[in-house]
């Protein structure tokens, strides 16, 4: 590293200021993620924030370096939603993975904006929660028994599909609700061959389920004879 370079610093090995202080970091995050559900990635700043806050810039400063960190804060705060990874069993590992794969699903849709997120980013940047999570669902493929070095691929794989088709459902219902109609309307308003069909929630819930199955389907493939390979996230 050469004398000019600036050491790199991160929101997490960053000390917590003092509880005593007037505003904490926990406020701070639990104020920003409401501030993303209700408007958006675009809508955060640090003076909206402390708007929110009824606190100054400075305030906040003291916490965070910049609206990076807010984001990055925010995204490991809905990751801690998620319920911890089952044990890791050979015989369990496809449904334990289809159970976490609906977990982060419903987190993506009650938290829109986390799915882009994810998509830019990956978890490079990520924290603890996230961490615990990915940590769990490489286990089950570990496992499972898959070949050597594939059990990282493998968990990145069905993280994308999640990440992937739960981010376009998102951004399709907060299309509808800027609507201010319900789904079942606007599909009769839109497609009017899809209206009269079966709840749309439960059509929505199916489709990725049957993703979700080819993708299991899929990785189950490359498990040695003995490895589970029956459905399981229906």
């Amino acid at each position: 590293m050469s004398a000019d370079a600036k050491p790199i610093t991160s929101v997490w090995t960053r000390p917590q200021r003092p509880q005593r202080e007037q505003l904490t970091r926990e406020q701070i995050v639990s104020a920003t993620i409401e501030l993303l559900d209700a408007e958006g990635v675009e809508a955060l700043s640090m003076r909206k924030l402390g708007t929110r806050l009824k606190a100054g810039a400075t305030s906040l400063y003291r916490h965070v370096a910049n609206r990076d960190e807010l984001i990055q804060l925010a995204v490991d705060e809905v990751f801690g939603e998620l319920d911890p990874p089952a044990a890791a069993t050979r015989g369990t590992w496809r449904t334990a993975a289809a159970r976490a794969a609906g977990d982060l699903r419903a987190m993506v849709l009650r938290h829109p904006w986390v799915g882009p997120e994810l998509g830019q980013v990956g978890l490079l940047h990520v924290g603890p929660n996230a961490v615990r999570m990915t940590s769990g669902l490489l286990a089950q493929f570990t496992a499972a028994g898959f070949p050597a070095g594939e059990e990282d691929q493998a968990a990145g794989a069905l993280m994308a599909y999640v990440i992937g088709v739960t981010t376009s459902e998102a951004a399709y219902l907060s299309l509808i609700a800027r609507s201010g109609v319900s789904e079942r309307a606007w599909l009769s308003d839109h497609s009017p061959a899809s209206g009269e069909q079966a709840d749309p929630r439960q059509v929505r819930e199916d489709r990725f389920g049957y993703g979700l199955d080819r993708m299991l389907d899929g990785l189950a493939g490359r498990l040695a004879p003995g490895g589970e390979t029956s459905p399981s996230s229906a």
